[in-house]
């Protein structure tokens, strides 16, 4: 127990560079505009996700849960 209570530090940082740079590869077609209400009426936000950009999505979920885990895991340990 004590081995893992010494892994999971590090553990936790490589999630969260993971799950950082998970939800900054992830891009939606609107400008920064779009998301203060200005632009077209036409929301690009709510698209079908498709290839890569669909991997990614579920990619990011899973790391973010993963992180999650770790992190209350963390917690009960003594």
């Amino acid at each position: 127990m004590k081995t893992i209570a010494s892994i999971l530090p590090y553990i936790q940082i490589v999630l969260a560079v993971i799950l950082v740079t998970a939800i900054l590869l992830q891009r939606t077609g609107s400008q920064i505009g779009g998301a203060f209400g200005g632009g077209d009426n036409f929301s690009s936000a709510f698209h079908t996700r498709r290839g890569f950009e669909k991997t990614l999505f579920i990619i990011t979920i899973v790391v973010a849960i993963l992180f999650a885990a770790s992190t209350l895991f963390s917690l009960t340990l003594p």
